[in-house]
């Protein structure tokens, strides 16, 4: 399933079900952190924090390679392609605090193309997930060259993380960049040629 889910709207029966466990589960968090649960401005908080991650973790619920499938076009383009400064949040699954940034993906067509937002489509469902840096790098890495089977692939992710900001060493200006490649990539020239395009801020 490709589409997003509109929290507001959404009449499935065990959607709904979850919501209403996980707002339970919210309640008991808030009396376990010393707060009275009945209080005027914590009384929708359980449910509002139950949507809010139904929200922020719906990539659970998207398949990120059929939506690269199902917009795949015959082109004999065989050049570099980019989508670079491609904003995203996630949750750091240590710590279920945010962190966020920016993707950039380049690919070398083999035959095939695909729509551009799809590229964009991919870092969010990967994103919308309880998630590592290191990991959604390769995710994404891995479902474009698994479903363009292009001749490379690179990703590059630039993140700040909260739990490096708010808690622990407290950090506010640190950057995580992470990167992984295939194909093409492997020859230092290609990764070179990428990472000067993706830095060039004019268009």
């Amino acid at each position: 399933m490709n589409q997003e889910i509109d929290i507001q709207t959404h009449d499935n029966h065990s959607f709904r079900e979850g919501l209403d466990e996980l707002a339970v589960h919210y309640k008991e968090v808030l009396r376990l952190l010393g707060e009275d649960t009945d209080r005027e401005g914590l009384l929708k908080t359980p449910m509002r924090v139950a949507k809010a991650m139904q929200v922020l973790t719906r990539g659970y619920q998207m398949d990120a390679h059929k939506v690269l499938t199902d917009a795949l076009f015959k082109e004999d383009y065989s050049q570099m392609v980019i989508v670079k400064d491609i904003d995203f949040f996630s949750l750091c699954e240590h710590h279920m605090l945010p962190f966020y940034g920016k993707a950039h993906v380049a690919y070398i067509p083999n035959g095939y193309i695909t729509g551009l937002s799809k590229i964009a489509r991919v870092v969010d469902i990967y994103a919308h997930r309880l998630q590592v840096q290191e990991r959604m790098t390769q995710q994404i890495k891995d479902c474009i060259q698994d479903t363009l089977k292009p001749l490379g692939v690179m990703v590059v992710v630039e993140a700040k993380h909260m739990c490096m900001q708010m808690r622990g060493i407290e950090k506010q200006n640190s950057i995580t960049t992470t990167s992984d490649f295939s194909g093409a990539f492997n020859q230092a020239k290609t990764r070179q040629e990428f990472m000067n395009l993706i830095h060039n801020n004019q268009i």
